[in-house]
């Protein structure tokens, strides 16, 4: 059981911070590509790399390379599901104060 809860713990602080939690919620409608995701964040190539990083070594997104464009889509379903629930309870049309 504490493995579990070291799991989720580590999933939990990945998704604690906004720029990360906004990359996965954009990533839950399709993979992107980066120069999307910087338009989408609006924040530097550098800024969105840094936070894709993260994500990428926590094992929650994968890349594909096409030619000199890299996209990125959720690879961890777990994630995927937790970012479709904050985005329900906080940015959905039935969240408390929309």
């Amino acid at each position: 059981m504490s493995d579990k809860a070291k799991q989720a713990t580590d999933m939990l602080k990945a998704l604690s911070h906004e720029g990360r939690l906004m990359i996965l919620c954009y990533l839950a409608h399709g993979e992107k590509s980066v120069t999307e995701l910087e338009n989408f964040l609006s924040l530097r190539q550098s800024a969105v790399s840094q936070q894709l990083a993260r994500l990428r070594a926590d094992n929650l997104i994968e890349a594909r390379r096409d030619g000199k464009t890299i996209y990125y889509r959720i690879h961890d379903d777990r994630a995927r599901r937790i970012t479709e629930l904050v985005y329900d309870l906080f940015c959905g049309p039935n969240a408390p104060g929309r």
